[in-house]
């Protein structure tokens, strides 16, 4: 029970502004002048799971041979300091959310923003990790956007109420809780038929997919979730996500250094 009555008209609540600097409104809040480096992909970004996501794909590239060390500069936004709300980060993404990416190497340069559209904007312009064939490439974006869709309730839903609220909740938590560990119960059950995310095939959906749900049954977003979760009954979710873990690109990934701006 709670003692909250719905008004008829929301307000928002200033004292809110300094726990997660989001706010009712959208747009630059201050001027800002983000660095250039040398290389044709710019990339501001942080270790999130979202986030990390373009550093596994670049790391991929590189492991690869697709890209060289030159050929992109990772700048680190603190979003924790704001820095997502300048206004050159909100030229290149007008939403305020990282990762974003800017394509020097096309005329103009070219921003690109949602880390399932820059995955899949690196996947077609270096030709990797897409099938190129239609069955293929569409089972892949079939669940990079699966991903994009049900990720909000994993982070925005569930990481809210179980890790970040001030207070817990019974309602919201129960609420995330089931659709967390039906979307678990659902990954579980996939990967119990396919070595990866399509078939035999290592993709960007892989990535986008390890990098909230490998990371969350690991402890490795929300501590304690995985317990909570029951997340060791997930048997080929866990090898499925340890697999991916093991990759000697989301390794290094994982320890990318990022450039202050």
């Amino acid at each position: 029970m709670t003692d909250y009555q719905i008004p008829q008209v929301w307000e928002w609540d200033q004292a809110n502004d300094d726990l997660a600097g989001n706010r009712p409104t959208a747009g630059a809040r201050f001027d800002q002048s983000l660095p250039v480096g040398q290389g044709d992909l710019q990339i501001y970004s942080l270790g999130t799971p979202n986030g990390i996501k373009v550093a596994i794909m670049v790391q991929e590239l590189l492991a690869l041979g697709k890209i060289s060390d030159q050929d992109y500069d990772l700048f680190k936004i603190k979003i924790g300091e704001g820095d997502q709300f300048g206004s050159d980060f909100v030229a290149i993404n007008p939403n305020s959310k990282i990762p974003a990416m800017v394509d020097r190497s096309q005329t103009p340069a070219l921003p690109i923003f949602e880390s399932g559209s820059i995955l899949l904007y690196l996947a077609e312009k270096y030709q990797a990790l897409l099938p190129d064939d239609l069955t293929g490439r569409t089972q892949t974006l079939n669940w990079v956007f699966w991903q994009t869709g049900t990720g909000p309730y994993v982070g925005g839903g569930f990481g809210h109420f179980f890790h970040y609220a001030p207070t817990p909740q019974k309602y919201p938590i129960d609420r995330f809780t089931m659709e967390t560990k039906r979307q678990l119960d659902l990954l579980d059950q996939w990967l119990g038929d396919h070595a990866y995310m399509v078939g035999e095939n290592y993709t960007i959906a892989d990535i986008m997919i390890w990098s909230w749900y490998g990371q969350l049954i690991k402890d490795d977003l929300y501590e304690g979730a995985a317990q909570f979760l029951a997340a060791d009954t997930y048997k080929n979710l866990g090898t499925w996500a340890d697999k991916i873990a093991a990759r000697p690109a989301v390794q290094a990934a994982l320890e990318m250094e990022y450039q202050e701006i």
